[in-house]
């Protein structure tokens, strides 16, 4: 671009050093209307300076948007940090408090489909994903080796109908044929490593009633049943606290997971999605330039930590091989493997609604169309 000036448009092309410099993300620079057809966010300039309360997690991936280092144009940010499930109840059934917030994408497929929940808007912007295959667990003395010797066996859970456990169930089917029906289930009462999930939201807790589903004892957790053997297997969103502690008797059902999931990526090429962000549909009513504004502030927030793993994460974080691993992930998902905007991530997000359906968790199958706001679809971020 030397001794160019291009107009500015959301689809732009630029070098490695332009994409962690510029965000990965330019935005209509002339006039007050953006190619999306929408009020650029230039026209946040007029505003008074709103403010606005951010909900989610302290990730790396929006730390410089809670720092101050990146601004939502127009706007002044107050961030509230908070466990996803209590995340979930604030927008679906508290005092809707949050402006712009992280949420469960499986439980607000729930609250759209099954509930007509209306009063908040995905935007594409996906601020937690993760593969799944490592959040199996079994007994080291049992007999279970692979995948499909849980057909018939005992599955103890937290809830059912999150997100990840939606998609472990799903990616069990498509993998390796089996069925949440060929499995009998047991939902635990108490979660023992739930300390930063906050408190799950009842969208978390849809249980299909074609299943064989029993509530666990009101005295016991997943770790527990496990070890006693009451229960065959755990499929959990983080790890059992049996697990954490090194229990000699439970193990992953996948020890080598990090190749397993790298081999799921390759074939697939999904990055399985768990969260989005919603906003306020009467604050986007009111201010419609806060969709492409709010798309960029988190686009620009994650391309500062690429920038941070890229040149100083192996100094200051006490991972040894940090730098590999990052090169060795760009290598395999590319550059921007964490990206934001629909495009990108149709094949991401397509098998979540698939799921959510045919597991009997949401009562018709959703749309990417209706499920994000109109208006954010066309949203995206330069690829380097």
């Amino acid at each position: 671009m030397k001794g160019k000036k291009k107009q500015a448009k959301f689809n732009i092309d630029c070098t490695r050093r332009d994409f962690i410099r510029a965000t990965a993300l330019a935005v209509g620079a002339a006039g007050t209307v953006s190619a999306l057809g929408i009020p650029s966010v230039k026209a946040a300039e007029q505003s008074k300076g709103l403010s606005l309360t951010l909900g989610g997690y302290k990730s790396d991936r929006v730390k410089a948007l809670i720092d101050g280092r990146v601004k939502i144009e127009g706007c002044e940010i107050q961030f509230q940090e908070d466990g996803i499930g209590d995340l979930n109840s604030n927008v679906f059934s508290g005092p809707q408090t949050l402006d712009v917030t992280e949420i469960g994408l499986q439980p607000f497929m729930v609250a759209y489909a099954n509930d007509g929940f209306r009063d908040y808007t995905l935007l594409p912007i996906f601020p937690l994903r993760q593969f799944r295959h490592k959040n199996v667990f079994i007994l080291t003395d049992g007999n279970i080796r692979k995948p499909e010797d849980l057909r018939g066996k005992t599955i103890a859970t937290v809830g059912y109908s999150s997100t990840s456990l939606t998609w472990i169930r799903g990616i069990f089917q498509d993998e390796y044929g089996l069925k949440p029906e060929d499995m009998q289930w047991i939902i635990s009462a108490k979660d023992s490593s739930a300390k930063d999930a906050g408190k799950a939201s009842k969208q978390e807790n849809i249980y299909p009633e074609e299943l064989p589903i029993k509530m666990g004892p009101p005295d016991k957790d997943e770790s527990e049943l496990l070890v006693s053997g009451q229960v065959d297997a755990i499929f959990h969103a983080g790890e059992p606290k049996a697990y954490i502690e090194r229990h000699p008797k439970v193990r992953r059902l996948f020890p080598d997971y990090r190749s397993v999931e790298r081999a799921y990526f390759a074939e697939t090429g999904i990055f399985p999605v768990m969260h989005a962000v919603a906003i306020k549909k009467s604050l986007i009513l009111q201010n419609p330039w806060l969709i492409e504004a709010v798309f960029k502030a988190y686009s620009q927030s994650k391309t500062m930590a690429y920038d941070y793993i890229a040149q100083i994460a192996w100094l200051k974080e006490s991972l040894p091989w940090i730098a590999q691993e990052f090169e060795e992930t760009r290598a395999l998902m590319g550059d921007n493997y964490y990206s934001y905007g629909i495009e990108s991530n149709r094949k991401s997000l397509n098998p979540l609604f698939r799921y959510s359906y045919q597991q009997g968790i949401c009562k018709q199958e959703l749309t990417i169309e209706e499920l994000f706001e109109p208006k954010s679809l066309k949203l995206t971020e330069s690829q380097v």
